[in-house]
């Protein structure tokens, strides 16, 4: 068995070929989308966050309405830039958050990547510290964040507050019990994913990753994810970690599929990206048949127990719907993901 959930990226554009046009129309429509994925028995909603963008950026406020509004579906990004985030209040929105959706919360965060704008956390107000890259303060305020989960008392209170305290040090309110469990580290590198491994955060791989030994994306990806449970196990922990892994997978079962998705098949491509050599995983788009007998090929896509599958939002809920459906009932139970 395998989770499969969506993957939104947010996109808005005002044009005449775009079902979402405004940020009101994407974020209303994210919460539509979920709604129906859940209808239609998907495991996950998931949004990537980005800034300086015409796309989804603060996630709380989108996850808190998804959480309102359906009962089972797990609510995750993918993935927030630790850059751009101060990790004692983003304890408490993502507690605020999980406590509406009842722990159903899937946080995916990491360094982020690359932006629209030069150094734009600094217009957030924050900076490396000396001798820091803007990556390692990422990965500093992840760490921060992820260790504030536990709800350890760390404040000293009031002697004279103006409501009472409970004894001892104050943490942070409100506290989402396991939520701590539900972390995932985006890794676009072997290192990072052991790194991730070595503090206890699951791992989110997505449709990139750094090129480090020319081979396919989807075989270096299934290395990747060996390597992270290699030193999970290795790090001792008591629970099982998660892995998932993003693909854009199109069954092509009418003219409209056709019409969108029926290019030439897709393959994967080398690139630089933040001055790193980046290996980019191909699009699947095919006939169901077809489709399967490439997805069986796919080691990530094996390896991990969750698979977020990319929509393209701006063609509105109906469609998105249709194409999570597609998969769902054509391609999922043939290759024993349901």
């Amino acid at each position: 068995m395998k989770k499969i959930g969506f993957l939104s990226f947010g996109h808005w554009s005002a044009t005449s070929h775009s079902q979402a046009r405004s940020a009101a129309d994407v974020l209303l429509q994210s919460i539509d989308l979920a709604v129906a994925a859940e209808e239609l028995g998907a495991d996950g909603a998931y949004f990537r966050v980005h800034h300086f963008a015409r796309q989804l950026s603060s996630p709380f406020p989108l996850l808190a309405a998804v959480g309102a509004r359906t009962k089972r579906i797990e609510i995750g990004t993918a993935v927030i830039d630790m850059r751009y985030e101060n990790p004692f209040y983003m304890v408490e929105d993502a507690g605020s958050a999980d406590l509406i959706a009842g722990g159903r919360l899937q946080l995916g965060i990491s360094r982020g990547s690359p932006e629209q704008v030069i150094e734009g956390w600094r217009h957030f107000g924050y900076a490396p510290a000396k001798g820091e890259t803007d990556a390692d303060m990422g990965r500093r305020n992840g760490e921060i964040f992820f260790d504030l989960l536990k709800g350890k008392g760390f404040a000293e209170p009031n002697p004279r507050p103006m409501f009472p305290n409970p004894p001892g040090l104050l943490r942070l309110e409100p506290l989402s019990e396991g939520l701590r469990d539900r972390i995932w580290w985006g890794s676009a590198s072997n290192a990072t994913a052991i790194w991730a491994a070595q503090r206890g955060m699951n791992l989110q791989s997505s449709t990139l990753k750094a090129d480090e030994s020319g081979e396919p994306f989807h075989v270096q990806q299934a290395r990747q994810i060996r390597a992270f449970r290699q030193a999970w196990t290795e790090a001792g922990h008591k629970r099982a970690p998660r892995v998932s892994v993003s693909r854009s997978i199109f069954a092509l079962m009418d003219d409209r599929d056709r019409a969108y998705f029926g290019r030439d098949g897709s393959h994967d491509q080398v690139g630089l990206i933040d001055n790193m050599r980046a290996v980019f995983g191909r699009s699947y788009a095919a006939e169901p048949g077809k489709l399967i007998e490439e997805l069986r090929k796919d080691e990530a896509i094996a390896e991990a127990d969750t698979l977020l599958l990319t929509v393209p939002n701006q063609l509105g809920v109906e469609y998105n719907s249709h194409v999570i459906e597609a998969i769902l009932m054509h391609v999922a139970p043939a290759l024993g993901w349901r």
